[in-house]
């Protein structure tokens, strides 16, 4: 039986897409809103999409297939199987608009490397649950499994095998692929910190140490983790390699989009131990090492390795992404960290008043918040995990009445315990809560009536996609609406 509003049996589905604008640009301008109208007549569901751009069109295509499901009927007669049938809402009408226009997940490829496919079957999850933005942690000191045509030395030494690499042709295709599909790639290259493998070639180029303490032990000395490494800020060479890391990735990222340059964690006794740094500190009136003086030093780092990236793109346009760290605090804050160049992303907890502070001062702000989005916690060390319910449930901060502008949020899936066997399960269907959040920032919880359901079914959307989705209640809760929550 086919209750009210859908269409019984085998019917016909006629579907008009519509969008008015010729640009195809995908950033956080876009115009991702869509209008859907579904109807029935003389047995043919009758579905219209109206956008302002493809991707908005794309989102209402989304939504008018979640109108649909598959449902076993029961058998007419004895010694038939049942079958199934397919279900649709026979009358919708849904005007919508995401809350916040960066909607996220990062991935850490360099803790383990990932191959091409989870990387495209992680973009398909996501264009399934309107995220739009794949934030691609690609390096690290563990790693750099990067191959880029201008210093092929850093994969070549950097990365685990040399099977374990992302060639030129597979980011083009990830790329390409994620565009398709609405989602933007983020590229991150982590620096000054969280640089040690592929980065040792220096000496023998005649460039001198483009890293220092790489790998030094005993670790907890020079790092935050191992192995420990960081970039040389006394070495003019370093801001020269950046500049062939930047010019290879704007050649291949569309035009005037977004790098991630990193910029949390640096430790500064790793900088202290190395005598060409503390004679570059005195030599610039800075001998008394200080954190005030490696404060200045690391903001020098960032202005050089802007520098670099605007030489390289051939303009001053291109919006750089930092985390957030204690260079982005008050008081250092506005005087090392230009509000007109950067985003500052923000891993903190709800109860640090950084996101404020940031939004008070102007400051576009995206939020990963570790207590609630940090996929990886609940797996070692100290940290909790958090269900679908609490990523769900935590709400962003507010820019109203501030001159800054928060753009939206990120699940964090880091990968020191995370390779391809267990990736789908810790991401999805996780992910898509925040999902949720980041699309309509909802006033109900997640206890609400008919939440648990929608989230339910919207993991088995997934499993069709041949994501490995982890279950998140019993089926009899699937089958039973409400009697769960």
């Amino acid at each position: 039986m086919c209750g009210a509003g859908c269409v019984p049996g085998d019917h016909g589905l006629a579907v008009t897409i519509n969008a008015t604008s010729a640009d195809h640009g995908l950033g956080w301008e876009s115009d991702e809103s869509y209008r859907l109208d579904v109807s029935t007549k003389g047995g043919v569901v009758r579905a219209q999409v109206l956008a302002a751009t493809v991707w908005g069109a794309r989102h209402g295509v989304q939504t008018l297939a979640q109108l649909f499901t598959a449902t076993a009927m029961p058998a007419t007669s004895a010694g038939t199987a049942p079958r199934m049938t397919l279900l649709a809402a026979g009358t919708a009408h849904v005007s919508d608009a995401p809350r916040y226009p960066h909607r996220g997940v990062l991935l850490d490829t360099a803790r383990h490397f990932l191959p091409l496919a989870a990387l495209l079957r992680t973009v398909d999850a996501m264009a399934a649950s309107k995220l739009n933005v794949l934030h691609w942690h690609a390096t690290d000191s563990h790693s750099f499994p990067l191959l880029l045509p201008s210093a092929p030395q850093l994969a070549r030494l950097g990365a685990y095998s040399a099977r374990e690499v992302y060639t030129p042709a597979a980011v083009a295709s990830l790329l390409r692929y994620a565009r398709l599909r609405g989602v933007r790639v983020l590229l991150e290259i982590d620096a000054p910190a969280h640089c040690s493998a592929g980065w040792t070639w220096g000496e023998a180029a005649g460039l001198g140490p483009l890293v220092l303490c790489p790998a030094k032990q005993p670790w907890r000395s020079y790092c935050i983790q191992p192995p420990c490494g960081q970039l040389n800020p006394a070495n003019p060479a370093v801001y020269a390699v950046l500049g062939a890391i930047y010019r290879d990735l704007v050649r291949a990222l569309p035009p005037g989009e977004a790098l991630h340059l990193g910029g949390d964690e640096v430790f500064f006794p790793c900088w202290n131990a190395s005598r060409e740094v503390t004679d570059y500190l005195a030599a610039t009136g800075r001998g008394d090492r200080g954190d005030a003086d490696f404060l200045s030093l690391w903001a020098e780092f960032h202005a050089g390795s802007l520098a670099a990236l605007d030489a390289a793109a051939g303009h001053s346009q291109t919006p750089a992404v930092l985390w957030s760290s204690h260079l982005t605090r008050p008081p250092y804050l506005e005087s090392y960290v230009d509000k007109s160049r950067y985003v500052i992303e923000s891993w903190t907890e709800a109860n640090d008043p950084l996101p404020e502070q940031l939004l008070a001062r102007g400051y576009r702000v995206i939020l990963a918040a570790k207590d609630a989005w940090y996929l990886d916690h609940g797996w070692w060390g100290r940290t909790t995990y958090r269900s679908w319910k609490v990523v769900r449930d935590r709400r962003l901060p507010s820019s109203s009445g501030t001159p800054g502008v928060v753009l939206g949020g990120e699940a964090a899936l880091w990968g020191e315990l995370t390779d391809a066997a267990n990736l789908d399960a810790k991401l999805w269907p996780r992910a898509a809560a925040l999902a949720e959040r980041l699309w309509s920032d909802p006033a109900e919880s997640s206890t609400a009536p008919g939440v648990e359901a929608r989230f339910l079914a919207h993991r088995q959307r997934l499993l069709a996609l041949g994501v490995n989705a982890e279950a998140v209640s019993p089926e009899w809760c699937q089958l039973r609406d409400g009697e769960c929550a």
